[in-house]
Parts: structure tokens; sequence; C-alpha cells
């Protein structure tokens, strides 16, 4: 019950803001995600290519709409091409290429977020605004027929001064507004705004967030804690 409470009490937070749930499953057995499920839920958030494809496959309910979240290396695009809904880890032109590329061989277009670095920490991937104005700009992004930018993603670093975190939210929500007033490739809009994990949901949707990847806050604790979630 404690899995399904959860996913009622961010339901209610979060739909009445125009916001999405991500649930982050990654770790979490199957009887987890059913419980999920059970609840509603149906957005499910893996950062492991491997871990996704066998959820993916396993007896899990086939309307789930699988969201890959962490770094994805390009030898890896080939195995979640068939299924996977959203990919929001888009650091790279090349990544994109490779996409595109699986995409077309599995004659289905494939929605991504463009991941913009906005932490202080060198950890962290994803396109520099700049980058991604002159990737807008080249024409490149056109010539992909079988891929669809959909929007942003962002982490913010992890550190307990929350004014910095909002001043990283704050400036991916400005960057996410200021594509939305520009002429775009077709195949690019600017939709969803993904940013905001367990611990620092509130103030992603506080500055703006329209998608939120939440994994502790509804499963509990795991052994490990990673950084996309």
């Amino acid at each position: 019950m404690v899995i399904i409470n959860n996913i009622i009490k961010f339901r209610d937070e979060l739909t009445p803001k125009g916001c999405v749930l991500v649930a982050v499953s990654k770790t979490q057995p199957v009887n987890k995600i059913q419980e999920a499920y059970n609840a509603g839920q149906r957005i499910f958030g893996e950062n492991k290519v491997q871990e996704l494809v066998g959820k993916y496959e396993s007896a899990l309910p086939k309307d789930i709409e699988w969201h890959m979240i962490g770094h994805l290396q390009r030898n890896k695009v080939k195995y979640i091409a068939p299924f996977v809904s959203l990919i929001h880890s888009v650091d790279s032109q090349r990544l994109l290429e490779e996409i595109n590329k699986q995409g077309e061989r599995r004659q289905r277009i494939i929605p991504c977020l463009a991941q913009i670095f906005i932490a202080k920490e060198e950890t962290k991937f994803g396109f520099d605004e700049n980058e991604f104005l002159m990737l807008l700009s080249s024409g490149a992004l056109k010539a992909m027929k079988n891929i669809s930018i959909v929007g942003l993603m962002g982490m913010a670093t992890l550190t307990e001064d929350q004014n910095q975190v909002r001043a990283e939210f704050k400036s991916l929500k400005s960057f996410f507004d200021r594509l939305k007033s520009k002429p775009l490739p077709e195949n690019v809009t600017m939709k969803h705004l993904s940013m905001g994990m367990s611990s620092d949901y509130p103030i992603a949707v506080e500055e703006g967030s329209t998608m939120v990847r939440i994994g502790t806050a509804i499963f509990g604790e795991r052994n490990y804690q990673d950084q996309h979630e």
C-alpha cells in the first residue's frame, strides 16, 4: 500500500500543475512496478539499457511507457529503439544520428529530449546552450527524419544549496522559453521540460518543470543513489 499511496500523493500534487510523473523503477523488482501500475502509473524510467529491455520483455503490461533517463551509449541504442517511448538523455549530435539510424531501421520516429548541461559538476552530461543552438541552426537535425526532439532535460548540481539548484533550474526554463519563441526545425518542439528528482522536485516544479523523475520517494531507498533520479 505504501507505493500506491505515494503514487496517489504525487498524482494529486503534480497533475494540477501540469507536471507528468516518471516513476523511476531502476533496480526495482517487477512486483513493485506492477504495484505502481495498479495505482494508475503508466510511465516508468530506467537508466540502464539491459534492465530496461529486461523489464519491457517481462510479464509487465505492454501499455507501459518506458523512458530511458540514464546516459546512453551509441552502441546500446539498437536494443531500445523498437519500443522506447522517450529518451531523456540525448547529449550529443552523434547520439542523435545513431538514434535516427535505428529509428529508420525500425520504421518509427523516436521521441527525444536534448539534455542541457546546467550543473556545476563535471560528472554531468549534456549540450551547453551554444552547442545546441548551433545544432539547431546547422540543418543537421532537419535531415534526421526518424527522431523528434520534444523538449529539454537537465539535472541540477547535487547540493544542499537550494539557491544554486533553483538558479540552475531557472536557467534551463529560460533557455526552454527562448527556444519556444524561435523558429525551429519541423522535428523539434519545446513541449516537455524534464527537470527534478526525489531530492529537488518541489523546486523544479516551482521553476516550470513539466516532467519529474521520482524513484526513492515512491519506492523507498535503494542500495545506491544515481544522479539521474
